[in-house]
């Protein structure tokens, strides 16, 4: 994009707001360096395929990538990969989950990292959301992270106990705010924290760790000047952070249960180190739950993506497209809950199609010499509903309005000129394909060889239907509409000739 195009489209971008979690408010997003964006989202930990759990905040943060970009800004977007550190129960105790899995499968933890790292992409890729500008791994970093350590150490804020660096949250909070994202306090933390068995080496259970020493059998270990060890799970994103972005950058975000203890973490550990705060803008996407509970591996109530993709779990009766999953988690809000259900996904799947068929029509619409209807500024409600905090529910319905003017006018009941279909067209693309990210390749008619073969076919008995049709032929051109309606086909006549969908 040309700058001083570029330009003018920042110019007119203050309308912007987003919730920041830390001020618990909607604030305009002013960003700290004018026509740039750095946005840091937290990974998965690659141990197990992907769920739909994992799709929420991906998907989220792309809708964001996407609009920001759309807009004129330069983005930068880290999300991280969490491949070392991560120990189960998001706790400073037991086995590391990506070690544990290499155990259990006789294989090497990178081995593990990079197939289901493999896995996970190409869910990414099913499901249309785009490739961050850089994906660091934290194993990549232990020497950033070692750096990092030494910075809190320095500032009296972390001990070193039995080989262990463990940051010291009381004395930090006595400086500081320890709770300030999460609205937690260090009294119900002192109330709610137990003293956990072999963590002794702590001053206080509330304190988590920098640095681990590794056990004898712990097979992910490297040097450090307190021991052979590996990093804390919280120090990675502080460490990659600022790295890529500079010691304060714009937007950090990731799913709601991260944001105590992993991001009030994060945020005491760049105050240590730096003496103030990395992010201004923190943004959290709430849950997806199954019965009232959260999805989660921790809960083994999980579906993966590709039981989704391929209908293979025993809560759902068919398969399920990725962009019926895409389209799923944008009719949320996504600080709202969303609740899976069969049945709500197959709400989607119809309400999808309704939507692809209106793009669909909308391309093959033909323009007259005067619009009989005057069409709205479907594009500037849909923009308003953006700026509202990344409102997708609110773009989809707008969409679905002008819907209605396009089919009518695809039935012949209206008129609409070239003008007119120019602009819906350029709202269907920006919002429905650039913004929300429905693949364009399932919003047009499908391409593979069987399909076409399949289109072609149904092509040929309406032509057929239509010479009867037209040799008055009513028995004929009567059996051809029944015998599809009785197989699931709709068949309609419209002035710009015959339409069917399944």
């Amino acid at each position: 994009m040309p700058d001083d195009k570029r330009s003018e489209i920042l110019s007119t971008m203050a309308n912007l707001s987003i919730y920041n979690t830390l001020t618990r408010t909607k604030q305009p997003f002013k960003p700290l360096h004018e026509g740039h964006v750095g946005m840091y989202v937290c990974g998965p930990t690659v141990y197990g395929d992907a769920h739909l759990g994992h799709a929420r905040p991906a998907i989220t943060f792309d809708i964001l990538f996407r609009y920001l970009k759309q807009q004129g800004y330069k983005v930068r977007y880290v999300r991280n990969i969490t491949d070392v550190g991560h120990l189960e129960h998001d706790a400073d105790e037991g086995e590391d989950k990506i070690a544990k899995k290499a155990r259990l499968e006789q294989l090497e933890p990178m081995e593990v990292v990079q197939y289901y790292l493999n896995r996970y992409h190409h869910d990414m890729e099913a499901l249309n959301v785009l490739p961050p500008s850089i994906e660091p791994h934290a194993s990549g970093h232990i020497i950033e992270q070692i750096e990092y350590i030494k910075k809190i150490l320095e500032a009296g804020y972390a001990y070193e106990s039995e080989g262990s660096v463990y940051f010291d949250v009381e004395k930090y909070n006595r400086d500081h705010h320890y709770g300030k994202l999460s609205g937690r306090n260090i009294e119900e933390l002192h109330n709610t924290t137990r003293a956990l068995d072999g963590q002794s080496e702590k001053r206080n259970p509330m304190d988590f760790a920098l640095w681990k020493k590794a056990a004898p059998e712990h097979i992910m270990h490297w040097p450090s000047p307190w021991s052979e060890g590996f990093p804390g799970w919280h120090l990675e994103c502080s460490t990659m952070g600022t790295k890529y972005l500079g010691d304060t950058f714009d937007i950090h975000g990731g799913g709601m249960d991260l944001m105590f203890p992993h991001h009030e973490c994060e945020i005491a550990q760049s105050v240590a180190a730096q003496g103030h705060e990395a992010v201004k803008y923190w943004m959290h996407n709430n849950m997806i739950t199954i019965n009232g509970k959260k999805m989660g591996k921790s809960y083994n109530n999980f579906i993966t993506l590709e039981q989704f993709f391929k209908g293979d779990h025993p809560l759902l009766t068919q398969a399920y497209s990725p962009m019926v999953i895409r389209f799923f988690i944008l009719q949320a809000q996504y600080r709202s809950t969303v609740d899976f259900s069969n049945e709500a996904l197959q709400a989607s799947e119809k309400a999808l199609e309704k939507m692809l068929d209106i793009y669909r029509r909308l391309q093959s619409l033909k323009p007259a010499e005067k619009s009989s209807v005057e069409v709205p500024d479907f594009a500037e409600k849909c923009y308003e509903a953006m700026d509202d905090d990344l409102n997708t529910p609110m773009v989809i319905a707008h969409l679905f309005e002008a819907g209605k003017i396009i089919n009518q006018a695809a039935d012949g009941t209206v008129t609409l000129d070239q003008e007119d279909i120019d602009r819906l067209k350029t709202l269907f693309r920006t919002f429905l394909i650039d913004i929300l990210g429905i693949n364009a390749a399932e919003a047009d008619s499908a391409s593979d060889d069987n399909t076409k073969a399949y289109a072609g076919a149904v092509d040929l008995l309406m032509d057929i239907r239509s010479n009867a049709k037209a040799a008055k032929d009513w028995a004929t051109s009567d059996l051809i509409r029944d015998r599809l309606a009785a197989l699931g086909f709709n068949v309609k006549d419209t002035k710009n000739g015959v339409e069917w969908k399944l």
